[in-house]
């Protein structure tokens, strides 16, 4: 992995023909532990009237 510099703000990560901002990797890095979390987290019961 290789940091990119351009003219335009912001970092820049590149791997091979990869080119990703750090925003952006950041956004999708949290949004890809958000799903592993669905998956894994259990729903909760509703609870049943007597």
């Amino acid at each position: 992995m290789e940091i990119v510099e351009s003219v335009s703000p912001g970092i820049y990560l590149g791997w091979g023909p990869l080119v990703v901002q750090l925003g952006n990797l950041i956004v999708i890095a949290v949004m890809i532990a958000l799903f592993v979390l669905a998956l894994v987290l259990p729903f909760p019961k509703a609870r049943r009237r007597k």
